[in-house]
């Protein structure tokens, strides 16, 4: 089945066309949005006939449906993937081993942005085709920057995995990292494209770039920038991804204006969610703290501006996708690769991520607590491993000693009969296993910190 929604091209204007294929997949549709000075008219019962110039969004069911399994019988889409070494000095030597440079060698480096919780981890995961970092549904999952490396052919993308970026006063008054302040910034320095990703199915975040976000990109008008709207198949009238696009863009893409034809809402309609006003202009001058070059470019008259904006209206391309879902995501990895400049590699084509062994463990484990842990607890709990042992049989044994600051925490993650602390350990186990390519033997045990 298939449903067209399009606007009436207005002089000077351009058009935004949507073509949804909707699929068998629990109904699920794969977006196709076209933005380019196209000519729009009536014809046929369809009712527009339009020449795009350039798409927006997935179009991988589209080529599924065109090409049948050809692509997925590429063997390049079942590439083994790289994996972390269980032992540190193995990784530490992977790291520093001189690439492997292909003749024609290219390289793209992707900072991802975005405000916490939106995606970003588990976008980061879906690419790397390997789950190496936590992912939660509570914020602040991810407390420093993280790298994956993604390599392919001759094309090595590095994806730089970020914190949500948040201000010093929910730093200060959650107790978190100052990390937490600086490594988002200083990404986005190294980075050739900055991909920006929405939770579109958040109510108050799908219509309004965070503004943490917003100061960001303005910081850097220089550097690429796409948008990615993601949790898309959360999200069941599909008009408002529309209304969200333009929204998070200002109308703009591409240098181009598009154009959706409003409809009529009742009264009751949600009203636009208002800018957090908590912080004042003088807080959101201030820099990140530690930062070498802090963000005084951004003067008072400039952040008032940022404040009045909704979007950011120079983004290069819209993605509309579920980062839950490969197909979705293969589209975005495709569009890094043709993006990819001609360059040396940084890294070894076996180099996953740059994250130590260890790292990568204490980095599951906290998921987990977050997880299954309530409110403030995951987040006071710290962890010390005790036992780090590749055993002859290929099975790596992993002890682990977990912090808390209260007797009450303490029994939380223990859990009736030890049931909580048992299936933390054996689910991280089983992501660990993934990660190392061999068999994880957990153990976790809590104790009272002083």
């Amino acid at each position: 089945m298939y449903l067209r929604a399009c606007s009436r091209v207005v002089r000077d204007t351009a058009v935004l066309c949507t073509r949804p294929l909707v699929s068998a997949r629990q109904g699920s549709a794969s977006w196709f949005l076209t933005a380019g000075n196209a000519a729009c008219s009536r014809g046929g019962r369809n009712g527009f006939i339009f020449t795009p110039a350039c798409f927006i969004t997935s179009e991988a069911f589209l080529n599924r449906l065109m090409k049948g399994k050809a692509a997925e019988a590429d063997g390049s889409f079942y590439r083994l993937p790289a994996s972390v070494p269980p032992d540190s000095g193995e990784q530490l030597s992977l790291l520093l081993r001189p690439p492997d440079q292909p003749d024609n060698a290219k390289v793209l480096k992707v900072a991802i942005l975005g405000a916490p919780n939106a995606g970003k981890s588990t976008l980061t995961n879906q690419l790397l085709r390997t789950k190496v970092f936590a992912v939660s549904k509570k914020v602040h999952t991810t407390r420093a920057r993280a790298l994956g490396v993604l390599t392919e052919d001759d094309t090595q993308i590095i994806l730089l995995d970020t914190p949500g970026l948040t201000t010093p006063s929910k730093v200060k008054r959650h107790q978190l990292e100052k990390s937490l302040l600086v490594d988002p910034w200083n990404t986005v320095k190294e980075a050739d494209l900055m991909v920006v990703v929405v939770d579109v199915a958040d109510r108050w975040m799908s219509r309004t770039l965070d503004f943490e976000v917003l100061k960001c990109l303005a910081q850097h008008p220089d550097i690429p920038a796409v948008l990615v709207l993601n949790k898309v198949d959360l999200v069941k009238s599909k008009d408002k991804l529309l209304e969200s696009t333009v929204e998070l863009t200002c109308g703009v893409v591409n240098g181009r204006r598009m154009r959706v034809r409003p409809v009529i809402k009742p009264p009751w309609a949600e009203k636009r969610p208002e800018r957090d006003s908590e912080l004042s202009l003088d807080e959101d001058m201030a820099g990140p703290e530690g930062s070498s070059e802090p963000n005084s470019t951004l003067n008072k008259e400039h952040l008032k501006e940022l404040r009045s904006q909704q979007g950011w209206p120079h983004f290069k391309d819209v993605f509309m996708l579920s980062s839950l879902d490969k197909e979705d995501v293969e589209t975005l990895k495709s569009y890094f690769m043709v993006a990819a400049k001609p360059g040396s590699w940084q890294y070894h084509s076996e180099v996953l991520t740059d994250q130590s062994p260890e790292e990568v463990c204490t980095n599951i484990i906290r998921e987990k607590l977050l997880e299954y842990l309530p409110q403030e607890v995951p987040y006071s709990m710290t962890q010390a491993i005790e036992l780090w042992y590749d055993s002859e049989n290929g099975e790596l044994d992993i002890s682990v000693k977990l912090y808390a600051k209260k007797e009450s925490h303490m029994s939380m993650v223990i859990g009736p009969a030890g049931q909580m602390v048992a299936r933390i350990a054996r689910e991280a186990g089983e992501d660990l296993s993934q990660v190392y390519l061999r068999e994880v033997r957990l153990k976790l045990s809590v104790k009272l910190s002083k």
